[in-house]
C-alpha cells in the first residue's frame, strides 16, 4: 500500500506511524494511505520553517520571484499528472481538475510580481530635512489549512504569495486527497525553493490544534466549513495570531423575468452540478422572480439534468464524477430525503443512480427541487452536493431580502438584461462576491476572494492585494539627518509640520 508522507525540511518522512485510508471515490476502494502527524511531527515542521526564515527573509524579492517563475513552468509541464492525481482521489473530472490547476497557476503568476507588490512608499521632505517611507515586511512562520474540494487550487491561493512575501509556510492539506498537493509541493522544491521554506504536514484535528497552539506560528489561513472556521478563528485570535478563515456558503442565483433563459440554464447546469456541487461557489438556489420564469426554467433544466454524463472522474468527456467519500454521499442523500419529507417538490431525483462498472462508487445524480421555502433544511444548509433548489418570489426586492436574510454571504449572481436591476442588486446585496450574468463570480488572482457574514472570519480576503496585506506587516520609517553645525532646542509641544 502506497503511503503519502510528510514533506519536512525538503525530506519525505512518515512521522510517527499513525495513518488514514485514502479512497478512490469512483470505485469505493482504498487506494493508498496517508501519514497523520502528531504534535511532535508538527513541531519538526515548525522548527524547520523557523530555522529557514532568517535567510529567506533576507533573500531579495526578485530572487524569490525567480523561484515562482520556474515553479509556474513546472506546474504547466506536469498538468496531466496533477489532474490525474486530483481526479483519482477527489473524483472530479479530468477537465475540471485541469481547470482548478489553471486557476491556481494564476495565483503563482501574481506571486511572480513580488518586486512590484512588495515595494513600499516614499515621501521626501515631510518636514524640515525629514523623509518618510513605508516597508512591507514578512511576519515569520505562517500556516495554511486547506479543504478536500480544491487540493491544488486553494493551497496555491496561499503559500506562493506568503513565500514571495518572505515568510516560511506550513501547509496542512486535506487528508482525503493529499497526493496532488504533495506532488505540487515537490515541484516547488525542484524549482529551487530552499529547504524549510515550505513544509507539508498531513493530519487531522491533532495537527490543526498543534498549529493553532504553537507560538512560533504567527498567522493562519483556513478554507473549509463554517464550524471549523469559527473554531480556528476563535482559538487562533485569542492566542494573538493573525487569522483569515473562509467558511461555508449558500449561493443564490436570481433569475429575472427578462433573463436570457437559455444562457442562464447553461450557466446553472455548470454552476450547480460541476464538480458534483462540491464547490464553495456552487449555485445551490435559483431564486425565480415570478412563476412564469420558474416554470420555464424547470422545463429546460429537467431534461439536461437527466442527461448528465456521470462516471469515474478519470474518464474523459464526463460532466460529473462521484462525491469524495461515502459519508459525503450519504449526507447528500439524507438532505434529499429531508427535502421530500418537508414538502419540497422533487423534480429530478439523483439518489438511485448506479454507474455501470463502478457500482461501489460514491455517486449521486443531479437533483432538482421546486417550491423550496426558507425554513427547509435543503435551503438553510450548505448541502455540498449536486442539488439545486428553486425558490419562487414575486419581486427583485423579495429575492434580495431572501438572500440578505441568509446567514451566509459568500457568492451570488443575477441573470437579467436590465441594467438598473443589476446595479441595484450589486449595490444592495449583502454578499462578498457578486456576478451579473456570471454564475461563479470567483475573482481573478489580482483581486481578492472572500465572502461576508458567516462565510468569512477575519478582516482580509484571500490572495491578491488582501493576501499581500495578510502575509506582511507594514513598517513606517521617519528619518532625519540634522546639519552638524546647527543646535536645536528641546521641543515640548507635540511635533507637527506647521
Amino acid at each position: 500500500m502506497t503511503l503519502v508522507n510528510h514533506l519536512i525540511h525538503g525530506e519525505m518522512t512518515a512521522g510517527t506511524g499513525r495513518t488514514a485510508d485514502v479512497f478512490n471515490p469512483s470505485t469505493g476502494q482504498v487506494s493508498k494511505q496517508v501519514a497523520l502527524a502528531d504534535r511532535a511531527t508538527m513541531q519538526q515542521a515548525i522548527d524547520s520553517a523557523k530555522s529557514a526564515f532568517p535567510a529567506w527573509r533576507k533573500t531579495p524579492p526578485a530572487k524569490r520571484a525567480q523561484v515562482m517563475f520556474r515553479f509556474k513552468q513546472l506546474l504547466e509541464d506536469h498538468e496531466a499528472a496533477i489532474s490525474k492525481l486530483i481526479s483519482e482521489e477527489h473524483g472530479k473530472t479530468l477537465e475540471d481538475a485541469a481547470g482548478e490547476l489553471k486557476r491556481g497557476i494564476e495565483n503563482v503568476e501574481f506571486a511572480c510580481g513580488a518586486p512590484q507588490i512588495l515595494k513600499g512608499e516614499y515621501s521626501r521632505n515631510v518636514g524640515p530635512n525629514i523623509d518618510a517611507w513605508s516597508d512591507l515586511q514578512p511576519i515569520g512562520v505562517v500556516a495554511g489549512i486547506t479543504p478536500f474540494n480544491f487540493p491544488a487550487m486553494v493551497p496555491l491561493w496561499m503559500y506562493p504569495l506568503a513565500i514571495v512575501c518572505g515568510n516560511c509556510f506550513i501547509l496542512k492539506p486535506s487528508e482525503r486527497d493529499p497526493s496532488s498537493t504533495l506532488y505540487i509541493a515537490q515541484l516547488l522544491q525542484e524549482a529551487g525553493l530552499p529547504k524549510g521554506v515550505l513544509n507539508v504536514v498531513h493530519g487531522d484535528k491533532e495537527a490543526v490544534d498543534a498549529l493553532i497552539e504553537a507560538p512560533e506560528v504567527k498567522a493562519l489561513s483556513f478554507v473549509g466549513s463554517t464550524p471549523i472556521a469559527e473554531y480556528i478563528y476563535s482559538e487562533g485570535t485569542k492566542r494573538g495570531k493573525r487569522v483569515q478563515a473562509l467558511g461555508g456558503a449558500k449561493n443564490h442565483a436570481v433569475l429575472m423575468p427578462d433573463a436570457d433563459l437559455d444562457n442562464a440554464v447553461s450557466a446553472l447546469m455548470g454552476a450547480a452540478y460541476g464538480s458534483c456541487g462540491e464547490r464553495c461557489m456552487a449555485i445551490s438556489v435559483a431564486v425565480c422572480v415570478g412563476d412564469q420564469i420558474a416554470d420555464a426554467l424547470i422545463e429546460k433544466l429537467t431534461p439536461q439534468i437527466k442527461a448528465l454524463k456521470i462516471g469515474a472522474g478519470t474518464n474523459c468527456g464526463l460532466d460529473m464524477g462521484p462525491l469524495v467519500t461515502a459519508v459525503a454521499r450519504d449526507k447528500v442523500k439524507g438532505y434529499i430525503d429531508a427535502g421530500v419529507a418537508q414538502g419540497a417538490s422533487l423534480v429530478v431525483d439523483g439518489r438511485d443512480l448506479v454507474v455501470s462498472g463502478n457500482e461501489n462508487g460514491y455517486f449521486v445524480g443531479g437533483t432538482l427541487f421546486d417550491r423550496v421555502t426558507p425554513e427547509m433544511t435543503i435551503y438553510t444548509d450548505e448541502i455540498f452536493g449536486p442539488v439545486l433548489c428553486i425558490v419562487r418570489v414575486g419581486s427583485l426586492e423579495a429575492a434580495m431580502q431572501l438572500i440578505n436574510d441568509h446567514e451566509y454571504g459568500n457568492g451570488t449572481c443575477i441573470f437579467t438584461r436590465d441594467g438598473e436591476a443589476a446595479h441595484l442588486f450589486c449595490d444592495e446585496i449583502e454578499v462578498g462576491m457578486v456576478g451579473v450574468n456570471v454564475p461563479l463570480p470567483v475573482p481573478v488572482s489580482y483581486h481578492s476572494f472572500g465572502g461576508w457574514k458567516r462565510s468569512l472570519f477575519g478582516d482580509l480576503h484571500a490572495y491578491g492585494p488582501d493576501g499581500v496585506r495578510f502575509y506582511t506587516r507594514k513598517k513606517a520609517v521617519t528619518q532625519r539627518w540634522p546639519q552638524r553645525a546647527s543646535h536645536e532646542a528641546a521641543q515640548f509641544a507635540f511635533p507637527s509640520n506647521n
